[in-house]
């Protein structure tokens, strides 16, 4: 087992205090506890693939004029304005 030293918001450190008290368990031990779920967790979770992503693009500009905004915003902008 390292050694190491972290910093808890006060909050944090005191729900952490409290579920000690309760469990009659070491700040640490439910430290390690949740550290090492949270790192399972990730193990377990499928790597990304394109199809995650699918929301990209979703706000396109079709039709006329489509990407006249994006390549010349600011002279749209000052267009718009009477």
């Amino acid at each position: 087992m390292k050694r190491t030293q972290i910093q808890l918001e006060e909050l944090v450190w005191e729900a952490l205090r409290a579920r000690s008290f309760q469990e009659r368990r070491s700040i640490a031990e439910i430290i390690r506890e949740m550290v090492r779920s949270q790192m399972e967790k990730r193990k377990a979770r499928k790597p990304y693939s394109i199809r995650d992503f699918s929301f990209i693009g979703a706000g396109a500009s079709r039709g006329k004029g489509a990407g006249a905004v994006s390549e010349r915003h600011d002279e749209e902008f000052a267009d718009s304005i009477p």
